[in-house]
């Protein structure tokens, strides 16, 4: 599963200047919880081909009481969720007994934590690290968030190396195609999972947030092997009352993950609401197919039903490529030819295509239409090739493709979707411009191997001047 790992600390340790740097400030994927130090944020990262988790907990002071004292309950419970805990201090400000006090709770936890002296950039590291090592903590990292200075060898230590046998053995565990069935509380998940597969295989009652975990359920239909999971819902932090509920996020965003193509439920009745597009926006930056299945379709009037797909067409226009289904879960109306969907979006996240091909199709493309002109010179593509699937990925070589403007990258993207047919899920590229053999040499010539440079050209213009006099007389 995606490590998860949880960073916690006193007040402007810099919590949140990590976090950021961590998920290259891609903050509040899907747990969008603006507020105050109260307040948790999720993030999801990337590092070398390892993804992760991030939790962002509110500040501690190690003697909370009252309200301050129950959040504080519910950030040391993050970090029994979490996979790798993060204790950050302050270099600058050195050892304090709020810093104490948190690492007394650490301890009492039995959870093995990691410390990490944060603001070191100015000083001495091991300095600033020297009143800290009183604290007993076997591993100490010494970083400078707003510099992001030591995280990557911290991150290179603490994370997993993504290995190829780790997919081999979900696929073993868990054959065919992996659906992860997420959305909002009670929109109607737990019910659909029981209509595709046929039976009551997840319970289902009519309260919010009755799936406290993720669970994963293989089977097979009409020959072919398929995995469902079903997620916790996620709804936004003012509604989120019981710890246990909190953390089941967590396990959606992992199931997310994991997934190969993801069912997102929408409650016809509610509409589109913002913590929707939160999780949509966390599946396509995990890669993932997308199919969209709008719940409760059964008793609306024509009115109501004309108003909602107005809605989801305005809202979702950046997801053309993705089905959309108008379901009724409780009657099993619309919930057949999903799989359809799902077939779709599995041969398209896992096609293989050769090299000739893509490269054709963006020769193509840019006969067509041209890359723009960078500082007088034309940019060129050359050659493409595939760099991986679920989601694919597209490698295109040419020369200032750090220069290609996001239009003209949306048009390779929409025409090779177009011509590969590629159905639900993205497709990402990748553009690298090849090295100029000849770049700086120019400069490092000394004067007189300049001027014989220039004499040789001169020469060789003379030379290729006489020769056309000589064909045409």
């Amino acid at each position: 599963m995606t490590p998860v790992i949880a960073l916690v600390g006193r007040p402007n340790v810099g919590k949140s200047t990590l976090f950021n740097q961590m998920t290259r400030s891609r903050d509040a994927l899907v747990a969008d919880f603006p507020g105050l130090t109260r307040d948790r944020k999720y993030g999801e990262g990337n590092y070398e081909g390892q993804r992760f988790i991030v939790i962002d907990t509110g500040g501690l002071t190690g003697d909370e009481v009252g309200l301050d004292a129950e959040m504080a309950r519910q950030s040391m419970q993050a970090v029994e969720e979490a996979d790798i805990v993060l204790f950050l201090v302050d270099g600058r400000a050195g050892l304090t007994a709020g810093d104490e006090m948190i690492a007394d709770h650490l301890r009492r936890s039995g959870k093995q934590a990691h410390l990490v002296v944060n603001k070191t950039d100015g000083q001495d590291p091991d300095v600033a690290a020297s009143d800290f090592y009183s604290l007993g903590f076997e591993s100490v990292y010494l970083i400078a968030a707003s510099h992001n200075r030591g995280i990557r060898s911290m991150l290179d230590e603490l994370l997993p190396r993504p290995e190829d046998t780790e997919e081999e053995d979900r696929a073993d565990k868990y054959p065919g195609i992996r659906i992860g069935v997420v959305g909002r509380p009670n929109v109607g998940k737990s019910t659909l999972v029981n209509r595709m597969l046929g039976e009551d295989r997840v319970v289902v009652y009519d309260m919010p947030g009755t799936t406290r975990d993720s669970v994963y359920i293989p089977y097979e239909r009409q020959g072919s092997q398929y995995t469902l999971i079903d997620t916790a819902g996620v709804r936004r932090r003012k509604n989120v009352r019981e710890v246990v509920e909190k953390f089941s996020i967590i396990k959606t965003l992992q199931a997310i993950d994991d997934a190969h193509v993801v069912i997102l439920v929408i409650d016809a009745r509610e509409g589109l609401v913002d913590q929707d597009l939160h999780l949509i926006g966390f599946v396509l930056d995990a890669g993932r197919s997308l199919v969209i299945a709008v719940n409760k379709w059964d008793g609306m009037d024509p009115d109501d039903r004309a108003r909602v797909k107005e809605q989801v067409q305005r809202r979702l226009d950046f997801l053309d490529y993705a089905d959309k289904h108008y379901i009724s879960a409780l009657h099993g109306s619309g919930v057949g030819v999903m799989y359809e969907s799902v077939e779709a979006c599995y041969e398209s996240a896992m096609a293989k295509w050769p090299t000739n091909r893509l490269t054709a199709i963006l020769q193509d493309a840019v006969a067509q239409h041209q890359p723009p002109m960078v500082q007088g010179r034309r940019i060129k593509l050359r050659y493409a090739h595939q760099g991986g699937s679920n989601p694919p990925v597209i490698v295109v070589h040419g020369n200032q493709t750090e220069s290609l403007p996001g239009a003209y990258k949306r048009y390779l993207e929409n025409t090779f979707r177009r011509v590969l047919q590629v159905t639900g899920s993205p497709i990402r590229f990748e553009f690298r411009s090849s090295e100029n053999p000849f770049a700086g040499k120019v400069d490092r010539l000394t004067p007189r191997q300049k001027v014989k440079k220039d004499n040789d050209l001169k020469k060789g213009r003379r030379i290729r001047k006489t020769r056309q006099k000589s064909l045409k007389r």
